[in-house]
């Protein structure tokens, strides 16, 4: 597919993160106040105002739309379903394009707000956040540095796609501080753990599917129907902290150590503009169960990169360089799978893809991989190096697709790490 143009210059520009094809979804607020943040769509440089076209009479879509856009989040949306979806796109498309719907360009009122002038806010209520382990390189790395080689994948890893139930109160959008977390650490030779803040705080570069439509209780979907329920998808950091994790994890995985935040890209990209970039998950290395396999293509061919800028550094760094399409489960895998013992899925669900790493060095989507659990420190342009990350360091990732003449982007994902606050003493 080639760029759709538009009216408005600035999304026809080869590197804008937001052309016609794309028309993210966002929540947003000119003043910052809970009473100002309203839906939006980004276009170019802009953000349409949708209560604001919808007022107008410009934006008609089936059902009850006015308690559709009451809210400033998606959820309402992406409960009524696929058709308004659809239609919804179609029409934004006509009044965007060139040579369209003229209303919106002939009188556009207070309906586009300059992205630079606007405040951008959780694009979605989030319902309950998974976090899956569905990265090859990633698992297989990860597995080498504590189990060797040959043991590296654990035996149901290669049959499942591994998960664990998160915290959705701790997910927040980008460019909120992330405070260094305290918990139970056990020094290497130390007889019992310690109490205190962690030394091996790391980020995982991921992408997050966001459910647009509910299962029911009880009823398992195939692997199909998981991908119909996908509305879009963000940028995700899940934030890590590893000696944390190293003394918890046994026997029931990760808890504190992943409670800490996650942080994700204010825009969901819709399903509906990745279509162009589908592409298959890797050859199956053993057979899946009948139930997980895929009817076609589930992955997507994006762009992703990690930055890392230290304190008071006047530019960041890029770490990794890497891509969608190398996750081994699609998201539509890890849907089907979660609600294959009858869990209901809820409109607003996050499903974190887990970290999305490469064969080389420099597509490792985590420090623990670039440094190799900090035995190999990675340099950065200013002449220092990092293991993990340190206070006042920046991260910020970016994704896109790339199609003939245009990208589909995601913006940034991006957040600061803060210092630990002391806990309050005994009593306190």
């Amino acid at each position: 597919m080639k760029l759709r143009r538009s009216w408005l210059g600035a999304a026809n520009e080869a590197d804008s993160h937001f052309p016609l094809n794309n028309l993210p979804c966002c929540t947003f607020s000119r003043t910052g106040g809970p009473a100002d943040r309203r839906p939006g769509i980004g276009i170019g440089d802009r953000i349409i105002d949708v209560r604001a076209i919808h007022s107008r009479g410009l934006l008609p879509l089936p059902g009850n739309a006015e308690a559709i856009w009451e809210l400033p989040s998606w959820n309402r949306f992406m409960a009524a379903g696929p058709e308004t979806w659809a239609a919804f796109r179609s029409r934004l498309t006509e009044l965007l394009r060139e040579g369209g719907d003229d209303a919106l360009r002939a009188d556009p009122g207070q309906a586009l707000v300059p992205v630079a002038d606007a405040r951008l806010h959780l694009p979605f209520e989030v319902a309950e956040f998974t976090d899956f382990y569905s990265g090859r390189h990633h698992a297989f790395n990860v597995g080498t540095m504590f189990r060797g080689p040959e043991n590296a994948l654990p035996p149901n890893w290669l049959h499942i796609p591994i998960g664990y139930n998160g915290r959705a109160s701790t997910v927040v959008v980008t460019g909120t501080d992330i405070r260094r977390p305290w918990g139970q650490l056990k020094p290497p030779g130390a007889d019992a753990p310690v109490f205190a803040p962690s030394r091996r705080f790391d980020f995982e570069l991921e992408m997050g599917a966001v459910v647009g439509q509910p299962s029911s209780f009880g009823v398992p979907v195939s692997v199909r129907e998981a991908d119909d329920m996908i509305f879009g998808y963000v940028l995700l950091n899940d934030w890590s902290a590893r000696d944390i994790q190293a003394w918890e994890y046994q026997p029931l995985g990760p808890f504190q150590a992943k409670a800490t935040a996650t942080t994700i890209s204010p825009w969901i990209v819709t399903k509906a503009a990745l279509e162009p970039f589908r592409v298959a998950t890797p050859k199956r290395e053993k057979p899946l169960l009948p139930y997980l396999e895929e009817p076609g293509p589930m992955l997507y061919d994006i762009e992703l990169e990690a930055a890392l800028r230290p304190d008071g550094a006047p530019a960041a760094t890029t770490l990794v360089r890497t891509n969608y399409r190398e996750l081994y489960y699609s998201a539509a895998q890890q849907l089907c799978h979660h609600a294959s013992s009858g869990c209901r899925m809820n409109v607003g669900d996050l499903l974190g893809s887990g970290t999305i790493s490469g064969p080389g060095r420099g597509s490792r989507g985590s420090l623990l991989e670039l440094s190799w659990g900090g035995k190999e420190p990675v340099k950065l342009d200013e002449g220092v190096e990092r293991s993990f990350l340190e206070d006042g360091d920046t991260l910020t990732m970016t994704g896109w697709a790339e199609g003939d003449g245009y990208r589909v982007g995601f913006g940034n994902c991006e957040g600061t790490v803060k210092p630990a606050v002391a806990p309050r003493s005994r009593g306190g």
